[in-house]
């Protein structure tokens, strides 16, 4: 299943840690695709994706529940710059 997939599949402990998981398993074998490769630009990331969202609620997911916004966050640790 791929990072996406488990991604939008997150809604509790269970699914949240697996993502969490696969999101780690996707650094140490896919580094270069990451924006963000240090523990500073990671946090950099998902924080300045979280002040500029409001924890995702500009981007749907305000009723979402805190597992799943947690795994956004994270996942935009990757990604937002």
């Amino acid at each position: 299943m791929s990072l996406h997939e488990l991604l939008d599949q997150v809604n509790d402990e269970a699914s949240f840690l697996e993502f969490a998981r696969a999101l780690l398993a996707d650094h140490q074998s896919n580094e270069e695709s990451w924006e963000n490769g240090s523990i500073e630009q990671f946090l950099d990331g998902a924080i300045s994706w979280a002040e500029a969202t409001g924890l995702g609620a500009s981007q749907g997911l305000a009723n979402a529940s805190p597992w799943k916004r947690a795994a956004v966050f994270l996942y935009c640790g990757k990604i937002y710059e």
